[in-house]
Order: C-alpha cells, then structure tokens, then sequence
C-alpha cells in the first residue's frame, strides 16, 4: 500500500480507501461485510469512509462493529452529514442543529469518540454557510473531528467554504467527488480550485459503478451478482453507464491493461491516482478477493504514452462538463 497526505495537512491517507456506500447494510451480509473490511486491513488500508445515510445509517454501524478492537490511532475513519436521517424537518441539511446531532450519532454507530474526517454531503443550498462552518469549526474544537471535508462541491462554494474555514481556524482539506476515466467533471474548474486552497480529492465510483472493470459487454447480459443486477438499489446507479457505446469503448482498454500487466479495473483505479490532486481512490467490495485485487493498484505509475492510448479509447463517451458536479445548483 502507498499512502499520500491529505490536502494541506498532516493527515496521512492509503493511496485506496475502503468504503461501504451500497454494501454494507443493504447488499452484503454482516459477516461478508467484515470479512471485507478484514481483508483491507490485511491489505494495509487504513483508510474507511461512511457515511450516516448509508444503509439508513446501518452501513456506520457495520463498519464500527467490524473495527472494533482495532488500535484506532492505526486507523483514518470518515463520515458525512447531509441526507435526512430521520422523518423530522431537522432530520437533514446541514445546519447547526442537525450536523451537531448526527456526529454524536455517528460517533455512536461507529464505536469511536472521533472522526478523521467529518465531511458535508453536498452543499445545502437553504442554510446559511457561516452557520454550516461555525457549527462544523465546533465539531472539531470539541474534539469529535479532526478535519473537515465537503463533497460534490462546486469550485465556487469551495473557495466560500475555504475561506470561512479559514477565519473559523479550522482545516477544511478534502472534496469527495465521483471520479473516473468516465466521468471527469471536476477536472475544468474543481480540481485547479483545490489546488490552489490545498485541498485533496478523495474520489468515490472510480470504476464508474464497475463499468470500468470491463465485465459488462456491448449487447450482452449483465453478470450475475453484478451490481447491474443488485435489486436493493445497485442497478439504479450503474444503469446510465449500461449503454453499448459506452461499453464498446471500455472494452478497448483491454489490450492496454495487458500491456500494463494489469487488470482492467486495476488499470482504471491506477488511471485515477495518476492525478496529483488525488488522495484515495475509494473502493467498495461485496468479496474479500475484490479488494486484494483492488490494492494492486496502489503505487502503480502509468506512463504518458499509456495515459494517452486511455484518453484515446474513452475520448468520445466522456463527460467532462463542470455542471453536472451534483453539488451545482438544480443538481441536488
């Protein structure tokens, strides 16, 4: 495993996080759930991502349990608030109220008295942003939070945030974006903004909900037990990425993941860390045999000629348009 910092910051983060966005709680059983956070430590990630509406929280529940006893100064464990938890007005969003209740309640689902990360879920276009920063410069000056981080923010709210963090004198040091070899919205105006606040990409779907994997062909039936045929919620995300176009077009990144020794999905997640302003790329698994397969590409470092042949068989059926991050507003 390799390991790189997290923004602007002392924060050391592996190079591949583990996350449990559509697993744990809903797809995966509890005991293949631990069994794949087992393999991710045996495999040196230290990294894990949540988040409170995961699973109807469930998913933070899983993932406490099945860490527990592990030396938590060992460990970097990230959540997010945002989503309605609950049937209450105040049961979402980010204003003081709700962000104050939800990090004790996901302190409490994830058996730990601190987050590395405590990051906002989107931009919440109601509340006021001082308030959403004050209440977060809180939750990190009462212990309960290291750092702070977004996710799906556009570069002008990141500069807004960054800049209320700063006079707060909290760190806010990551964006949580979706990011692929697909799907490249944050590259035009994002990732030039965070370079320059010193903020990191912690990037979620970089296999584009496992399109980029390459087990999904043109007119061909999905797989069994692929997440195309997940009917807890998995083929919803996975089915704008389904169109034969798209995966014609993927299957050219065969010969090149030979080339490279390489699988295609190690070659995808390999494509994404080649960014500077990428600190993890986060992996979800329903198998403890996909993350071993997974951490091989950590430390891989492709050449310009090989980046240029993937640009060249994706070019067409990339998106690259800065609006479509889910965060702009008319997207939440």
């Amino acid at each position: 495993m390799e390991f790189r910092r997290l923004g602007r910051s002392g924060l050391t983060i592996s190079e591949i996080a583990y996350g449990n966005w559509l697993t744990h709680g809903s797809q995966v059983e509890e005991d293949a759930a631990a069994a794949c956070i087992r393999a991710a430590l045996d495999a040196g990630i230290t990294t894990f991502d949540t988040a409170d509406v995961y699973a109807e929280t469930r998913a933070e529940a899983v993932l406490g349990r099945a860490l527990h006893g592990e030396r938590r100064e060992g460990l970097e464990i990230f959540t997010k608030v945002y989503f309605p938890t609950g049937p209450g007005r105040n049961d979402r969003g980010l204003g003081r109220k709700h962000i104050m209740e939800s990090i004790d309640n996901s302190l409490r689902r994830l058996r730990t008295d601190y987050v590395d990360l405590y990051q906002a879920h989107r931009y919440d276009h109601s509340t006021p942003l001082e308030e959403t920063m004050e209440a977060f410069a809180d939750v990190v000056r009462s212990g309960k939070a290291h750092y702070i981080g977004v996710s799906e923010w556009t570069a002008e709210q990141l500069r807004a945030g960054h800049e209320l963090a700063r006079e707060l004198r909290v760190p806010l040091i990551s964006n949580q974006p979706q990011y692929s070899a697909l799907w490249r919205v944050i590259e035009a105006d994002v990732v030039p903004a965070s370079q320059e606040l010193g903020i990191s990409q912690v990037v979620w779907s970089p296999l584009a909900q496992g399109v980029l994997t390459g087990k999904y062909t043109p007119g061909g039936a999905p797989p069994a037990g692929s997440r195309a045929t997940d009917e807890k919620g998995g083929a919803t995300f996975v089915a704008g990425w389904l169109r034969d176009e798209v995966l014609e077009r993927v299957q050219r990144l065969q010969p090149l993941a030979d080339q490279a020794d390489l699988t295609v999905a190690q070659l995808s997640v390999a494509w994404v860390l080649q960014n500077p302003n990428v600190a993890t790329a986060i992996m979800g698994a329903s198998r403890p045999g996909q993350v071993a397969e997974n951490v091989k590409a950590a430390g891989v470092r492709l050449d310009a000629d090989l980046l240029k042949a993937v640009d060249d068989a994706l070019d067409p059926v990339v998106e690259r348009d800065p609006g479509l991050t889910a965060g702009h507003p008319g997207n939440d």
